[in-house]
């Protein structure tokens, strides 16, 4: 019912920049949360950062004054800009939305397949 694509992964150089999209599309009727998680290599997987539909925002430590998530309500689309990447960072990306589905009655959890991004040092 509902797919999430993202996009935007990748190597970057230790102190470089990416840019991570994902696009939610099927039978939307609403969206209340959109965010992002990384799993490292046997790790168990983190959020990095997430923002509601009002607005509001949520960084892990890690993530505070490096990393910038917002969203397009209109597309369904969250961004996170990642910058001053270290090796730390690396990991697979996933993009998470809480979603009210068409045909539906309450509010479920949806992945997208996950993005890698590597830092290299």
């Amino acid at each position: 019912q509902v797919q999430l694509v993202e996009s935007g992964g990748g190597l970057v150089q230790v102190g470089g920049s990416l840019r991570l999209s994902c696009a939610a599309s099927g039978r939307i009727l609403s969206v209340i949360t959109m965010g992002w998680y990384r799993q490292a290599p046997g790790k168990e997987r983190e959020l990095v950062a997430a923002v509601q539909n009002t607005g509001r925002t949520n960084y892990a430590d890690s993530a505070k004054g490096r990393f910038s998530i917002s969203r397009d309500n209109a597309k369904n689309t969250v961004y996170l800009e990642m910058s001053s990447l270290a090796p730390a960072d690396t990991g697979a990306y996933f993009c998470q939305a809480v979603v009210l589905a068409s045909g539906t009655r309450s509010y479920s959890t949806y992945w997208g397949q996950g993005t890698q991004v590597t830092v290299s040092s």
